[in-house]
């Protein structure tokens, strides 16, 4: 059973740009929570807070890395198998490129 190109560009066009959201937060709070912590005089316990997945009252700790590692899992592999389609043209026998 194979999934035709245009369900997996589907796919991929409609998950790439939800997906870029939670990534970018957790790149962000992960890096700037390990600058603030060298620092010590910034509180920086809001930037763990939304680097785990609490945002005030929404708390999505217990399922929030599973969504972002699921939602990474299904871009890439879509994203891979779009590039692995893209395929040179071929060239006919015995025309050799200038």
């Amino acid at each position: 059973m194979a999934i035709n190109k245009a369900r997996i560009r589907q796919i991929h066009r409609v998950l790439a740009p939800i997906m870029v959201l939670p990534l970018i937060l957790s790149v962000v709070t992960g890096s700037l929570y390990q600058v603030a912590y060298l620092n010590r005089n910034f509180d920086y316990r809001w930037l763990i807070e939304a680097h785990k997945g609490n945002f005030g009252p929404v708390r999505l700790e217990m399922i929030y890395p599973f969504l972002n590692a699921i939602g990474l899992f299904v871009v890439a592999i879509s994203g891979f198998t779009i590039w692995l389609q893209m395929r040179k043209p071929k060239r006919k026998p015995g025309v050799t490129p200038e």
